[in-house]
Parts: structure tokens; sequence; C-alpha cells
């Protein structure tokens, strides 16, 4: 395949293209492909880029490494929470929290609002903001050793950049509440039961052929018809998501600021179970 465009500057996401068909890698396999902020200012570049290139026709998204994301990268994000934790009252914090929501549910929008078709090739862990992102693709495939959570409850977060507006859809009503009122996690099998991922494949290898077998499959039909059958089977959905998304903004603008978070912060910083007492 070759490197796409612009791929010297980018430190989150490899993109290449064959065929039609571009790959987009998340990066940072040291990391485990946490998403800090060069994944969030990169991800609707490189979506908006391929949208608009004729060449592309499908697109596979995949990690690197032995996950494909644990999800938010606190560390590197940590200032998102120290700012309206060190002064919850104002209302500037507040308001500058809400515009990094709003930024960070825009970089995932990029991806589902892609006209052409996105498959997810899920490996290992795909935790909080993994899951976001996979909601977001078109299909998901994952390999058998792959495993699920909607992760933001576990740090006292409700999750905001897209999971719970778009997995009803996918998973339906009482599964979305199952994962994330519990933030558990589930294995691939179980994913495959409630409809999360298509199909579960033996390992990582034989999940992204899978993945790259659909995308050309996709990529040979006409365009414009891909483009329009992607665009009709979202337009039932798209204000119910775009109104979720609104709101949970504004939600966690206003409520995230708590005792609970700082401690989810703590109990990570020091690798124990957070003591969770509703302040």
């Amino acid at each position: 395949m070759g490197m796409y465009a612009g791929a010297a500057e980018r430190r989150a996401l490899k993109v290449t293209v064959a065929d039609q068909v571009a790959e987009v890698t998340l990066l940072g396999p040291g990391k485990h492909n946490a998403m800090g902020p060069d994944f969030w200012r990169e991800l609707p570049e490189v979506f908006g880029e391929l949208d608009a290139d004729p060449e592309v026709r499908a697109v596979v998204i995949a990690g690197s490494g032995p996950n494909f994301s644990v999800g938010l990268d606190i560390p590197d994000m940590r200032s998102l929470f120290d700012v309206v934790l060190g002064d919850r009252a104002l209302a500037a914090a507040r308001t500058d929290l809400h515009r990094e929501i709003v930024r960070m549910q825009a970089s995932i929008n990029a991806v589902a609002d892609c006209r052409k078709p996105v498959i997810a090739a899920v490996h290992g862990v795909c935790y909080g903001g993994g899951v976001d992102l996979i909601a977001a693709a078109d299909i998901r495939y994952a390999c058998a050793d792959a495993r699920f959570s909607v992760r933001e409850t576990k740090i006292a977060i409700v999750a905001d950049v897209g999971a719970l507006q778009r997995l009803p859809a996918i998973i339906g009503d009482g599964h979305v509440r199952e994962l994330a009122l519990t933030g558990r996690d589930i294995d691939a099998a179980r994913a495959q039961s409630i409809g999360l991922v298509n199909d579960v494949h033996p390992d990582q290898r034989s999940t992204l052929r899978a993945a790259r077998a659909t995308a050309r499959e996709v990529a040979g039909n006409p365009p414009l018809v891909v483009q329009g059958v992607k665009e009709v089977l979202g337009r039932p959905r798209a204000a119910l998501v775009d109104e979720g998304l609104r709101y949970v903004a504004a939600w966690n603008a206003a409520f995230l600021p708590s005792e609970d978070l700082s401690e989810a912060l703590r109990a990570l910083d020091a690798g124990r179970p957070a003591r969770f007492t509703g302040q």
C-alpha cells in the first residue's frame, strides 16, 4: 500500500491507500493506542481528506500493536480535567470543557460522516473512546481475543463522544444500558451475539484480512450508489444522534466536575480501586 499525503506530519494515525481502499491505523502501541491530543486533531483531518478523495471508495480502520485502543489518553489529556476540577465553580472553566467535548465529538463525527463506508477491524482491548470510534464505523469485525467496554462509567464520566448516541441503533437499548451502567468488559463472542460486531475471526491477521476483503468488495460497487446507501441508512437517526451529542456535552459541562471524578483520577494514579461517594 502507498503512504497517504501528509503522513510525515502525523503522529497518531497512519494512512495507506491501495486499490481504492484506504487503511487508517491507530499509532502508539506502547500506550495501547491511547487517544491523546494528536489523535483528536488528526482524525477529522484524515477522514475529511478521505471523504474528498475520489480515488478512495472504502476505508478500513485498525489498531497497531497488541490492542485496538484503550480509549482516552488520560495522562496526556489530564489538563482537561484539572482545569475544571481545580476551579469547578467558574463558568469559564465549564465553557472551556464544553468546547473541548464538542471538538472531540466532531472528531468522531468525521468518521460517521465520511461518505465512504468504514470497516473497523478490532483486536485486543477496545475501551471507552475505542467503542465510540467503532460505533461510528459502518461495519465491525473482531478478533477472537477482542474485549469491549463502555469504560467511562468506571472513571466517573458519562460517555460523551458518540457511543451512547450510536449504539442503540446497533445493539439495542437494553444492551447499551447494560454496558454503560456497569462499565463491564464483554468478549468478542458476546459482542457478536448482541450485534456489536458482524463477525469474529480467529486472530488479528484474519480479522484485518476480512475487513480488507469487505472494503474491496464495497469499492467494486458504483461509488455514488454506495454513498447513497450510506446516506439513506444514516438519515433516520442523524437528528437523534446530533441532539444526543448536544445534550451530553451540556450535561458533562455542568456535572462532570465532581469529587467522584477526582477520586477516579487519584485511584488511577495509585493503581487502586476507586471509592465513589456520589459527591
